[in-house]
């Protein structure tokens, strides 16, 4: 799975405009079940039942589920967004379809923030840098 940031930023921002537009609330795919995060997106490899299914290891996602947790059928499903690790099954299991979305926002905004940055950082070094300058000033009599 060898996946540029770029690409990975792609997706996080495609995921994230499907989501600010309603894509988890309002749908005609499926409308008697609730829709899962990532799997329910067009961002998903498998997205297009009418399209051969590619496996997960695949996916440009992937980086983000904990390597003990990639075995997993839908291992985007242990994707860690919120504190105490919380991830997407956690919310699954013990939160809000609000909670999830409100944690998972939360998680695309900040991943996309920290991987423009450095990406910013890679385009032109050392231009956004701070110097912090210790300094001691003698007194003088």
């Amino acid at each position: 799975m060898a996946t540029s940031r770029t690409d990975l930023l792609t997706v996080l921002k495609k995921e994230l405009r499907f989501l600010d537009e309603g894509g988890y609330r309002e749908t005609t795919r499926a409308p008697w079940r609730p829709q899962f995060i990532f799997q329910d997106s067009p961002t998903c490899l498998n997205f297009d039942p009418s399209h051969p299914p590619r496996p997960c290891t695949d996916c440009t996602i992937l980086q983000f589920v904990p390597e003990h947790l990639r075995v997993q059928r839908i291992p985007c499903r242990y994707i860690p967004i919120a504190e105490h690790g919380r991830t997407i099954d956690w919310f699954y299991r013990n939160g809000t379809q609000e909670e999830l979305e409100t944690a998972f926002a939360h998680w695309l905004k900040s991943t996309i923030a920290l991987l423009e940055r450095e990406q910013a950082e890679r385009e032109h070094p050392g231009e956004n840098s701070e110097v912090h300058v210790k300094a001691k000033f003698a007194e003088s009599n």
